[in-house]
């Protein structure tokens, strides 16, 4: 994207080729947002695959009550291998595999009858412990230069059976089941095993969100980003990264308004300056679990009402359906104050050129009143995911 940029700016040192730059910044952007990214989740049968799909998509299965859940049973109910959008995010799939062992998915052939080539990285679940299946699909998806995860993903269950020993530790048996794990694993051959202990049904407890930032560690950038955007809000440190991730991507936002700003057309910038921060702002909601759907799922699986969470939020942009009118009040409440600023900022230089000037006003205007939303919807995630926290943990 840092190259694009470089391209755009000299772009617009040509008034020429402006409408070029403009062009390039939107297909762009455009592309970024469709990137991407196949995920399979594989096992033995039983092992709380779907239950572990449907956690990583924010979406309640207990029951299967919720449009959209991976089916959920005591059998196995993955006999194919059955492909589950985001519910915000479809270009970020989730692959529920069928067990590894059946008769159907034989071991020695698992991997070739799933079209392993199609998906960027594995995740091994096991119930309660790492079998001989495991093993022999971790070995073979090595061999294919493919990263694989282990994940136990019922540790909420070990954690219930313990409780009831006299000299019960919580610490202490978290600590023996990774020891235990790791300790197998490495004697299978697996140098450093990754390890995770999850809930699916309390992603927010144990090592959900370790998950979630090695594999942001160690997938390309810009898949990255589309897995971090896609992460539910199971702890602050998500909500803190999605707003990161949102904030570095303004200043492109800010470019492609300048760009517009340069093209001779009468009343272009204005159009499309509001119609791209309509879209910029409705992915913040959505990105951060402030939509009707997505608040209507945390309250289903949190315990708290869809109205309890709806009553913390203050942006008025979380509490409407986005219209364009409606962001046009909105827009205009934070513009005239960004306006200012960024008159001030362009005032402090000398421009030869009306429509250098004008370039800067529009870049100006439009980074800081995205910011602006941006905080206000950051801080909305927050207190609604302490709202449905404070209600629900029980570490």
């Amino acid at each position: 994207m840092e190259a694009v940029l470089a391209s755009v700016k000299n772009d617009l040192m040509n008034n020429d080729t402006a409408a070029a730059a403009v062009e390039k910044i939107q297909r762009y952007l455009k592309e970024a947002d469709k990137i991407p990214l196949k995920i399979a989740i594989t096992g033995e049968s039983k092992s709380g695959k779907s239950a572990f799909v449907s956690a990583l998509r924010g979406i309640k299965s207990i029951g299967d009550e919720d449009q959209g859940a991976a089916p959920t049973g005591v059998t196995e109910t993955t006999s194919e291998v059955t492909e589950y959008l985001h519910p915000n995010y479809p270009n970020v799939t989730l692959w529920d595999l069928p067990g590894i062992g059946t008769t159907k998915f034989p071991a020695d052939k698992y991997l070739e009858l799933v079209g392993f080539e199609k998906f960027d990285f594995f995740i091994i679940v096991s119930a309660d412990r790492f079998r001989e299946n495991d093993v022999k699909l971790a070995k073979e998806i090595q061999k294919m230069k493919k990263k694989f995860y282990f994940v136990w993903s019922k540790i909420d269950n070990n954690i219930r059976d313990e409780e009831r020993k006299k000299d019960f530790s919580k610490e202490e048996t978290l600590r023996k089941i990774r020891d235990d794990s790791v300790q197998g694993l490495q004697k299978e051959g697996f140098e450093s095993p990754q390890v995770f202990l999850v809930s699916s049904f309390e992603p927010h407890i144990y090592e959900f969100s370790e998950l979630q930032q090695t594999l942001e560690r160690e997938l390309p950038a810009h898949q990255s980003d589309a897995l971090l955007r896609a992460m539910s809000n199971i702890n602050e440190e998500i909500i803190n990264k999605k707003k990161e991730a949102f904030q570095s991507r303004i200043k492109y936002y800010s470019t492609l308004s300048a760009a517009v700003a340069a093209v001779p057309v009468p009343g272009l910038s204005v159009n499309v300056d509001l119609s791209m921060m309509l879209s910029v702002v409705t992915d913040y909601v959505a990105g951060f679990g402030l939509n009707k759907q997505s608040l209507e799922k945390l309250a289903a699986s949190s315990g708290v009402s869809y109205n309890d969470l709806c009553a913390v939020i203050k942006s008025e942009l979380a509490k409407e359906k986005i219209t364009k009118e409606f962001f046009m009040k909105m827009f205009i409440s934070v513009a005239g104050i960004a306006a200012l600023m960024a008159a001030e900022k362009v005032s402090r230089k000398i421009f030869i050129i009306v429509t250098a000037a004008s370039m800067g006003i529009s870049f100006t205007t439009t980074y800081l009143t995205l910011s602006y939303f941006l905080n206000q919807l950051a801080d909305d995630a927050q207190r609604v995911f302490n709202r449905a926290l404070g209600v629900n943990i029980s570490v």
